[in-house]
């Protein structure tokens, strides 16, 4: 059954113009020679070009799903307040409009530029499994700079759980290095803006993150694009759904509200309780159990807590082999 009418959102940081003009002269991936001129384009506008088209399997089975739309993403104040810890019993009451959370980090050969997709429950229809209040996991990309506008995508790690899974996009220069690749980066034309883009992809329930089709839509699922507005699924089979990007670093945003302590438990983890029906779908409920890309951590990988968002260059260079000169040397550091 259709759900509620979409929102329309303009992406925080992102003009219209940026979509319209500055995007459209971007063209597809491409493996062009490295070149020192320097782009003009703003933080928002790279993290607008290579954002994600996102897959999200959708399960509408338990009284935990919601129908389905315990499985959409949302915003971390969906609910209209920063108390993390009543979001698992405000998913059912407030509309859960796509949005997306995005940093960006830049030395005077590359852009890095992590992404986090949130829900507002990490849930369960097995005993075999815990739930918990709060979902944040996500993507990392990195683009070459080329000369062109916006650069070549070359490599990305995605968050699955407590684990990172690598790619590079056919043709890309970059190998294995520390880390196997995990498999090729497909990339899609979006409809919305008509270039081309990563696809990655989240299972339901868990929300682990990978390249599609490390996880796929199964049955019912949600496709989202970045088209610089926040919507509402129609319903949990709806393929074209728009999602906006919010930066990490706003004025107020997530990382100005690192401190308080209703939103975070402690440094980098979201803050989460037992309240409401966390547990009823699984063995358990887990309290404090999702972290903002500076709390994400592969333990037993070199780099450090946070390293995939917070020194993505240093974690490029030990994760793949990278032929073109790489500085490790940040330009734009919002950490």
């Amino acid at each position: 059954m259709p759900g509620p009418a979409r929102t329309l959102t303009l992406a925080a940081g992102t003009t219209a113009a940026a979509v319209a003009l500055g995007l459209a002269a971007a063209g597809p991936v491409a493996t062009a020679a490295p070149s020192a001129a320097p782009s003009a384009a703003t933080s928002a506008e790279v993290a607008q070009r290579w954002a994600p088209i996102h897959y999200q399997d959708v399960d509408q089975t338990g009284t935990n799903a919601l129908g389905g739309r315990s499985d959409y993403l949302a915003a971390y104040d969906f609910d209209g307040d920063l108390n993390a810890r009543n979001n698992w019993e405000n998913t059912g009451n407030h509309p859960l409009a796509a949005t997306a959370y995005y940093s960006v980090m830049e030395t005077s050969s590359h852009w890095f530029v992590t992404y986090m997709f949130f829900h507002p429950r990490d849930w369960s229809d097995s005993i075999f499994d815990t739930e918990h209040e709060n979902d944040a996991e996500g993507v990392m990309v990195a683009v070459q700079k080329d000369g062109s506008a916006y650069g070549v995508l070359r490599g990305a790690v995605t968050v699955a759980h407590s684990d990172f899974y690598s790619y590079t996009p056919q043709g890309s220069t970059w190998g294995a290095g520390a880390e196997t690749i995990d498999g090729t980066l497909q990339m899609a034309t979006s409809p919305h803006d008509g270039l081309t883009h990563p696809v990655t992809a989240q299972e339901a329930k868990g929300h682990g993150l990978k390249a599609r089709p490390g996880y796929d839509i199964k049955g019912g699922g949600v496709i989202y694009y970045p088209a610089g507005r926040a919507e509402v699924p129609e319903h949990p089979d709806d393929r074209d759904v728009s999602y906006r990007l919010v930066d990490i670093h706003a004025p107020g945003g997530l990382w100005a509200q690192r401190n308080n302590s209703q939103l975070f438990a402690s440094a980098g983890t979201f803050a989460g309780d037992t309240s409401g029906s966390c547990g009823d779908g699984g063995i358990s409920c887990t309290q404090n159990a999702a972290n903002a890309p500076w709390g994400w951590d592969d333990g037993d990988d070199v780099p450090g807590r946070g390293a995939l968002a917070t020194d993505p260059a240093g974690l490029s260079a030990s994760y793949f082999r990278i032929p073109e000169p790489l500085s490790r040397t940040y330009t734009t550091n919002p950490y």
